[in-house]
């Protein structure tokens, strides 16, 4: 399989979750700008939501175009990004729709948790591809957003137990770590 064809296939799936995430939220039934104020939950989850999403989608990118092959181990890696990313509409919606509360909040940070190791594990499968010369390897470096981000997820998950406040904060801060552009893989490529 070319890279090229995995990265279609992946942009596929990512582009049917950003919409299924959408399709969630639901029209109300009143005229009245009031009548929107129940949505407001389920709006931010998804405002959230769809950032992270673009986050997996930009990073995917630039770490494919990274690598110099695929391999089966590289395809399973994928799917199982994959897997965790199709449960964002899923985690979103319950979030949302019960305003913040422990229990869905935790399962949000959870699938938060799991994305990102799912992320790191296809990140190492092609790294272990590439050998000891990886470009990839030589661009993400210790990786210190990744360990950073799987911490604050636990930290997160943790936190529901006492304010779901916090966790809410907690996941917008690794959003915004991640919002801040890294350009190591663009740079290393231009060498």
């Amino acid at each position: 399989m070319t890279k090229g064809r995995l990265e279609a296939f992946s942009d596929g799936v990512i582009a049917i979750i950003i919409t299924i995430m959408v399709l969630e939220m639901k029209v109300p039934h009143g005229d009245r700008l009031e009548d929107l104020v129940p949505l407001v939950p389920t709006f931010l989850s998804y405002v959230l939501s769809f950032i992270y999403v673009g986050i997996y989608w930009n990073n995917h990118h630039h770490m494919l175009q990274a690598a110099t092959a695929v391999t089966g181990a590289i395809m399973w890696a994928n799917l199982h990004l994959l897997f965790w990313l199709s449960l964002f509409p899923f985690a979103t919606g319950w979030m949302g729709e019960n305003h913040f509360t422990a229990a869905p909040t935790a399962l949000y940070g959870a699938v938060l948790l799991m994305a990102a190791i799912a992320y790191l594990v296809l990140q190492q499968s092609i790294i272990r591809a590439q050998g000891h010369d990886s470009i990839l390897k030589k661009a993400v470096g210790r990786d210190w957003k990744g360990k950073l981000s799987s911490v604050l997820y636990v930290v997160a998950i943790l936190a529901t137990s006492r304010a779901t406040w916090i966790a809410q904060a907690i996941f917008v801060l690794a959003a915004l770590i991640w919002l801040i552009p890294d350009r190591r893989i663009e740079k290393r490529l231009a060498t």
